[in-house]
């Protein structure tokens, strides 16, 4: 089996505190980060002993994690495991970054996002070429609010070319067409996040090669769709993976979209699909396979694409 896994324990404190982010608002205890260790560690684990499997494995917690020694661990362990293809990390890039000189390189990746406000920015960008120096795969990018739009401007003027420069839109915000040309100059893939993408029915990846899994073992598709496939623990999401049509109505998120069979990022980000870094620079006017976006800002993907039918597993 080839799985991609999201795995997102009950860690929830965060470092930072910014106001647009949706996270990381609260302070875990000691016991709280307790168990979030407990179940980092058994899921690295169990990660450590699939080795008729071949997995790839991205953390994304609601918090900072490489702030916490065990996340740090598990990203090294895993890197040097022949059967993980790829573990990765989203990251404020906060915490210092020697320790990876103990992970296998071509395989360890940080998905780095700079809060203007919240760090200066000759740290953040030092922490990059901290990166750079230890030949560490990393993406860099910032959410897409106008008091931002300088300082990402001066970080990709200082980063190296190599390195994409992404950018989110800001949740709830609507960009006029000048606005976005501003943020697409930076980030040619920006059209994708402008507008949520419509997705009923519509097949992707997610329960089929891409789950999402949380501290006590639950599977699901992904992060954004409760319904349960089954435990990782007892093996019981295996019967119940394979291809099934989205159930929500659009996804606006990119580790959900970006799984979708009717968008081209499998192929804009070969071989960097969970780090979020291109296969090459990348220079479109607007996302390839898809009609212009509706007067509600939708984006529809391309009508003659397939349909799956919806199921609740």
């Amino acid at each position: 089996m080839d799985l991609t896994i999201l795995y997102r324990g009950p860690l929830a404190s965060c470092d930072y505190d910014c106001p647009y982010c949706p996270f990381a608002k609260r302070r875990d205890t000691g016991e709280q980060l307790r168990s979030d260790r407990a179940a980092l560690e058994r899921f690295t684990a169990w990660a450590a002993a699939q080795t008729g499997d071949r997995l790839s494995v991205l953390f994304t917690p609601w918090g900072e994690g490489l702030v916490r020694s065990w996340y740090r661990k598990a990203l090294v362990e895993l890197s040097r495991l022949p059967h993980i293809g790829r573990v990765a990390i989203q990251t404020n890039l906060s915490g210092r970054t020697g320790w990876l000189a103990g992970a296998e390189r071509d395989r360890v990746a940080l998905w780095c996002t700079y809060h203007p406000g919240q760090t200066p920015y000759e740290r953040f960008l030092g922490r990059c070429r901290e990166l750079t120096a230890l030949g560490v795969r990393y993406s860099v990018g910032v959410v897409g609010l106008d008091e931002h739009l300088e300082e990402a401007r001066r970080l990709r003027s200082a980063l190296p070319p190599e390195v994409y420069l992404w950018v989110n839109a800001a949740e709830g915000q609507t960009y006029t067409d000048e606005q976005a040309a501003r943020w697409t100059d930076l980030d040619p893939l920006f059209p994708y996040s402008r507008h949520p993408h419509r997705s009923a029915g519509l097949p992707c990846r997610t329960g089929e090669s891409v789950v999402s899994v949380d501290g006590d073992g639950t599977v699901r598709r992904c992060h954004f769709v409760r319904a349960e496939l089954g435990n990782l623990y007892d093996d019981s999401y295996r019967d119940s993976l394979g291809p099934r049509g989205c159930p929500r109505d659009v996804c606006d998120c990119h580790i959900g979209y970006v799984h979708l069979e009717t968008l081209p990022l499998y192929d804009v980000f070969a071989g960097g699909v969970l780090e979020r870094i291109p296969t090459r620079p990348v220079r479109i006017p607007a996302p390839d396979g898809l009609v212009p976006p509706d007067p509600d800002g939708i984006t529809f993907p391309d009508p003659a694409r397939r349909t799956l039918p919806f199921v609740s597993r």
